[in-house]
């Protein structure tokens, strides 16, 4: 990537913007593993104008971009990324309640919408309690737990093209699968309209005490991790795979396989992503090795990761 035009581009988004466009702003903090070195270009989008103002700037200059919202389920490189990544503000986290629907923006974190669920006595969504992700990347994403999915009670969507386009999206033009929908990499999700279901608030209230309480149990809170790693292939699980192939506990620097949720690479401090993602690549092979079975990521990379680490075979 050129500085000279990641510069240019800089430049223009600095009119327009003004301080909430950056330069090499450091990513570990932006995301839940705390591990990942800086952005070339770190801009808050706070209006559809700014966020215009963005794509227009990254199409023009040909830019790698990328949306970040709370930063789970993502793996950046110690290098970082020589781009631009965007992340949507103010006018994005906007929520309304309407009856048994809410229509909420891409960036409300989904704790918020749980709870704003909770308030208002509409069910559907305790499941989500824990997630910690944005209701933008939870859509595209597919997010779930306990049986439930957004998949399932998203009504409608607004995307957002790079090219500046919206579109609105209806229900019946998606597709949801496990941990993916049919919203592309070029549709960047600003709104979501989400139908739920009249309730008891204190039965949604003890629907979320017991799933985070399932959580607590079940996964390692206390340590930065990226969520689960692998996705769970069809009929099985990547977590009972990972400890039968005897990799619970298994760690490359600061990285290490949970022992109490095999599925879970934890940072046990200073961590680096070398060392998660050579651990990946570790466990992926010893579980093919062992089952015949290849895991599929659940983590999404950004950045540069050499293809050289599938032959690492540091771990102890």
């Amino acid at each position: 990537m050129s500085d000279r035009w990641l510069r240019r581009a800089y430049s223009i988004l600095e009119r327009h913007l003004g301080e909430s466009v950056v330069t090499d702003r450091p990513l570990a903090k932006e995301t839940t593993l705390r591990i990942g070195g800086p952005a070339a270009v770190f801009a808050t989008a706070d209006t559809f104008h700014h966020l215009r103002v963005v794509f227009e700037t990254v199409v023009d200059y040909d830019l790698p971009w990328f949306v970040l919202g709370k930063g789970s389920n993502l793996l950046i490189s110690d290098a970082g990324f020589d781009g631009v990544v965007v992340r949507l503000g103010r006018d994005f986290r906007r929520i309304e309640v309407s009856g048994s629907e809410i229509r909420a923006g891409g960036a409300m974190p989904l704790s918020m919408l749980v709870q704003a669920a909770l308030k208002h006595a509409l069910g559907g969504l305790a499941f989500a309690i824990g997630i910690p992700g944005t209701l933008g990347g939870g859509i595209a994403g597919n997010a779930g737990a306990h049986g439930g999915c957004l998949g399932d009670i998203v009504r409608s969507a607004t995307v957002f093209l790079s090219k500046g386009e919206l579109r609105s999206i209806d229900k019946s033009e998606m597709t949801f699968g496990y941990r993916e929908s049919s919203l592309g990499q070029d549709e960047i999700i600003v709104e979501v309209s989400l139908g739920l279901r009249p309730a008891d608030i204190d039965l949604v209230q003890m629907d979320m005490e017991r799933f985070f309480r399932q959580r607590k149990e079940t996964q390692p809170l206390h340590h930065p991790s990226a969520g689960s790693t692998f996705k769970n292939p069809p009929g099985d699980s990547a977590g009972r795979l990972i400890e039968e192939a005897g990799c619970k506990g298994l760690s490359i620097g600061g990285a290490k396989v949970s022992e109490q949720h095999a599925n879970f690479i934890i940072n046990t401090g200073g961590a680096t992503a070398l060392d998660i993602y050579a651990l990946m690549l570790k466990v992926r092979r010893r579980v093919e090795e062992a089952s015949g079975v290849l895991l599929e990521p659940e983590i999404r990379l950004l950045g540069a990761f050499s293809e050289e680490l599938m032959e690492t075979d540091h771990a102890r």
